[in-house]
């Protein structure tokens, strides 16, 4: 029964929270209109590159497997250490390179 239950009950949990992001978002948003806030306040401001952000951090986890795999054979160092060191490192390195990346583009579009 508790293999049921998991799944049902993590499920249900992330649709509660979306329900009540939505509906607080929404009432948040109505009472700033009834006290005659601009609407442009609700617009979202640019966030930059999610395609590039997601490409970037899978050939980072990529990378990090290739060279956790690379380490495991070639030293002594335990093979889960090898591989999660590496993906954590490689991945976020690409974060990282990622927003070098976006903020000089926003520069340069500002200007």
């Amino acid at each position: 029964m508790t293999e049921i239950l998991v799944p049902i009950s993590l499920f249900a949990s992330i649709v509660l929270i979306m329900f009540l992001f939505y509906t607080t978002r929404n009432k948040e948003r109505l009472a700033l209109i009834e006290k005659g806030a601009d609407a442009n306040l609700f617009k979202s401001k640019s966030r930059g590159f999610p395609t590039l952000k997601i490409g970037m951090f899978l050939v980072g986890i990529g990378l990090g497997v290739l060279f956790g795999n690379i380490i495991a054979n070639y030293t002594s160092l335990i093979e889960q250490t090898a591989y999660f060191s590496m993906i954590f490192l490689f991945a976020g390195l690409a974060l990282v390179v990622n927003y070098l990346i976006e903020g000089k583009k926003l520069a340069d579009e500002n200007n």
